[in-house]
C-alpha cells in the first residue's frame, strides 16, 4: 500500500513559516558563537577606544565635538561589519547543507531572508550599543541627547544596507570566504567613504571616487543629526546602495531556490 503525498495541499504557514520562534533560535545560535560576540562588541569598542585616544578631538563638530563625530562613524563601521558578517552567514549554511533542509519545507524563502536581516539587524545594533556605551564611558564625546538617539537609531536603518550586502555576498561566494572578501572589502569602503578619514583631507579625485561607494552616503546619513549637514546626493546614494544589495539578494536568493 503506497501513500501519495500532495505537495501543492500542503497548508502554508502564516506569514510565509515566520515566527518569532524562528528568530529567537536564529539570535541565540548567533550569540552562542564566541568568535561572533568578539567580533560584535569587542572590536568596534576597541576601535572607538582607539580612535578615541587622539588629541585635538575636543574641536567643534556641528552640535557636538570631533570625538562625537568618530563615535558616529565607528558605530557604522562597526555595525556594518556586524550586519553583513551576520547575513554573509548564508554561506556556511548552504555548504554545510542546512539551507537546502530549510527550502523543503513549508518555510518560505523570503520569510527565510527576513529572518536573516533581522538578525543581522539585532547584531549590529548590539555593534551600536556597544560603541556608544565604550563612548558614553571614555566621556571625550560631547553632544545633545537628542542628536546622540537620533544618531544612534538612523545608524541602525543604515545597517540594513549592509545586512542585504552579506546575504548577496553569501549566495554569491562559497563557504568561509565570503568573509575573507566582505572584511577587507568594508574596511577599504569605509576608507574611500570618509568613515576613518573626512574626505576634505583627501585630493578631489578620491572625493569624486568616494562619492559613488557604499558607504559615503550611509556616513553622511548617520552623522547628520551631528552635522546638520545632508546634501542630496548622499541620501541617493544611500538608498540606492541599499535597493541594489536588497535586489541582488533577491536575485541570489531566487537562483538558489531554483535549483531545488
Amino acid at each position: 500500500m503506497s501513500t501519495t503525498i500532495d505537495i501543492q495541499s500542503r497548508r502554508v504557514p502564516p506569514m510565509g513559516g515566520f515566527s518569532l520562534t524562528l528568530l529567537g533560535l536564529e539570535l541565540k545560535r548567533m550569540l552562542r558563537n564566541r568568535r561572533t560576540v568578539v567580533f560584535t562588541l569587542v572590536l568596534p569598542a576597541a576601535l572607538t577606544l582607539s580612535f578615541g585616544a587622539q588629541s585635538g578631538w575636543q574641536d567643534r563638530a556641528g552640535s557636538g565635538n570631533v570625538a562625537a563625530y568618530i563615535l558616529i562613524s565607528m558605530a557604522m563601521y562597526g555595525a556594518a561589519l556586524t550586519a553583513a558578517a551576520t547575513g554573509s552567514m548564508v554561506a556556511m549554511e548552504r555548504a554545510l547543507g542546512w539551507s537546502r533542509q530549510l527550502r523543503l519545507t513549508p518555510l518560505n524563502p523570503v520569510a527565510y531572508i527576513v529572518t536573516k536581516a533581522l538578525v543581522s539587524l539585532v547584531m549590529g545594533g548590539l555593534a551600536i550599543a556597544a560603541v556608544n556605551v565604550i563612548g558614553k564611558v571614555q566621556g571625550k564625546a560631547e553632544m545633545p541627547t537628542g542628536v546622540w538617539i537620533g544618531a544612534m537609531l538612523l545608524t541602525l536603518a543604515c545597517t540594513l544596507t549592509f545586512a542585504a550586502l552579506g546575504v548577496f555576498v553569501g549566495y554569491v561566494v562559497p563557504g568561509e570566504n565570503a568573509m575573507q572578501i566582505l572584511g577587507p572589502g568594508l574596511a577599504l569602503l569605509s576608507f574611500l567613504g570618509g568613515l576613518f578619514i573626512p574626505l576634505s583631507q583627501y585630493a578631489h579625485a578620491v572625493r569624486l571616487v568616494a562619492y559613488w561607494t557604499p558607504m559615503y552616503g550611509v556616513a553622511e546619513v548617520a552623522r547628520a543629526p551631528l552635522t546638520h549637514e545632508l546634501p542630496w546626493y548622499a541620501v541617493v546614494n544611500a538608498v540606492g546602495w541599499c535597493a541594489l544589495f536588497v535586489a541582488g539578494a533577491a536575485w541570489r536568493m531566487s537562483k538558489d531556490t531554483a535549483r531545488v
